[in-house]
């Protein structure tokens, strides 16, 4: 069978993972980058070791190879909306690293692009391929712990200068909301465990340095469409190391972080049992498993089914996202989902 070509679009930190997942996989092939700088998708494909590799500084023209069939987008947040649009038109499936966009509006517009176009897309959650993340639904499948009737989620990580999407990260109109760049792995993470749709949502923030123009602290609580609450913080504020606190409380057992409790499976529990697997402690994208989420998506593609996290089903998580901004933005009035 004939490799799927992948276009990349970005030479940044997550790029590159994306460029190690795809040579991983047996059926495709990293054919093409674009940047703004030639030297640098040159240098990305030097450090790969990819040897036939186009490269471009206009991203539309890599666009129209026909040997480029995936289209990677890894660049600053402000550009993912055109660059999804443009790829949709194009026909190319598409890889559209979080955040979805920035505005709201300019995710429906991506929606509709992609929908008319009928490709297959994945948006980069790539926690859920997390090995504890992976376990957890395996003890939810076996009803090790029930419903969840409340859930914490939190994304406490410091952005500053050490990392290269800071100058445009701190900007509102290129980096978005901290709920929206970072704090979205929280909030998926949220939706993917209780496993309902929110209804509802009231938010509080604040901003606690100066060099961030929009407010670096915020707080949620959801409450999901059969009764389930759930609870997220995410702070860029914090002076500690990274930390992604997961808390799941459910009517047959308890998960903390790796820690698990469920009396129902295991009669005579007298301690927590510690769940031996990686968890998601890291900001360090060579951390992630891109890979799994890298081979669902080729599975999807050949398969002609909706990969797990497609732009529809991030959407809902984006849509609790633009719920939480705007309720804090208004000093925490509830907002009530969906919007349409």
């Amino acid at each position: 069978m004939k490799k799927l070509g992948v276009g990349i679009i970005g030479t940044g930190w997550v790029s590159g993972e994306y460029i190690r997942a795809f040579k991983l996989n047996p059926n495709t092939e990293v054919v093409a980058i674009a940047s703004r700088d030639k030297m640098k998708a040159a240098a990305k494909a030097k450090e790969y070791q990819l040897e036939s590799c186009w490269y471009f500084t206009d991203p539309e023209e890599m666009m129209k190879l026909p040997e480029v069939d995936i289209v990677c987008i890894c660049t600053p947040n402000f550009m993912h909306a055109e660059q999804t649009i443009m790829a949709a038109s194009y026909g190319k499936h598409i890889v559209i690293e979080k955040p979805i966009a920035i505005h709201w509006s300019d995710m429906k517009k991506m929606k509709e692009a992609v929908d008319k176009a009928g490709v297959t897309t994945i948006v980069g959650f790539v926690l859920r391929w997390n090995p504890l993340f992976m376990t957890i639904k395996k003890l939810q499948k076996d009803n090790v712990l029930g419903r969840i009737f409340y859930a914490e989620v939190d994304y406490l990580h410091r952005i500053d200068e050490n990392y290269l999407c800071y100058p445009w990260s701190r900007k509102k109109e290129t980096g978005g909301s901290i709920l929206q760049v970072g704090g979205c792995h929280a909030v998926d993470g949220l939706r993917w465990f209780i496993q309902q749709e929110a209804v509802e949502v009231v938010a509080l923030s604040g901003r606690y340095r100066s060099d961030f123009e929009q407010d670096t602290t915020i707080t949620f609580i959801a409450r999901f469409k059969d009764g389930a609450m759930g609870k997220v913080c995410t702070s860029y504020d914090v002076h500690c190391p990274y930390i992604y606190n997961l808390e799941l409380y459910g009517e047959n057992g308890t998960i903390r972080n790796n820690h698990l409790w469920s009396k129902k499976s295991f009669p005579g529990q007298e301690d927590w049992i510690t769940i031996p697997t990686t968890t998601p402690d890291s900001g360090d994208v060579t951390h992630h498993p891109f890979p799994g989420e890298v081979n669902h998506f080729i599975d999807c593609i050949l398969k002609k089914e909706k990969t797990i996290v497609s732009l529809d089903d991030a959407l809902k998580t984006f849509e609790i996202i633009e719920a939480a901004d705007r309720s804090a933005q208004q000093g925490g009035k509830p907002i009530s989902l969906p919007f349409e």
